[in-house]
């Protein structure tokens, strides 16, 4: 499937596929453009919801054992299932202060089982920057059109507590 009508630098569709062979052709291309023999940290960024992340984490287990990959990191997944078929390295999640989902139960889970925690959006998907007032409004291209806490309602409210941290931050 097409992933949002997103095109890569090169005016090409972007495609979510974590199917064995999506994941191998995008190993194999990443080792070619790189000029290396294997990759440090393999990430997968998102979810594919046809796709079971055992199979995926198989997948990676066999390219780990190839000598193509390191270690292996997950970007909002089920880092529990994942890590019994092959132990996952890293996971990657929104974490601000503006956002602190992942300390109810993604952190706490990441200390038990040893995989480190890569934090993505430490401002907030950049409402924290101050940039954004009561009237902005975001494209439909815009991923945070699609968010809740940037519609218009929310982001009055949410501006308010952005003017409180910036006054926090002034003293």
């Amino acid at each position: 499937d097409i992933e949002n009508n997103r095109v890569d630098e090169l005016g090409r569709p972007v495609v979510l596929s974590s199917s064995p062979d999506s994941i191998k052709k995008s190993v194999e291309g990443s080792l070619k453009r790189l000029n290396t023999d294997y990759i440090d940290l393999y990430y997968q960024h998102r979810v594919d919801p046809k796709i079971e992340i055992e199979e995926v984490a198989y997948t990676i287990n066999e390219l780990i054992k190839e000598g193509k990959i390191l270690n292996w990191g997950l970007s909002e997944a089920s880092v529990k299932r994942a890590n019994t078929v092959c132990p996952v390295t890293a996971v990657q999640s929104e974490y601000s202060m503006w956002y602190r989902e992942p300390e109810k139960e993604l952190i706490p889970a990441l200390k038990e089982l040893g995989i480190g925690f890569v934090p993505f959006s430490p401002l907030g998907k950049a409402v924290l920057t101050g940039r954004f007032n009561e009237n902005t409004r975001f494209e439909k291209n815009d991923f945070r059109s699609q968010i809740p806490r940037f519609n218009k309602e929310n982001l009055t409210k949410n501006i308010i507590l952005v003017d409180y941290v910036k006054n926090i931050a002034i003293k």
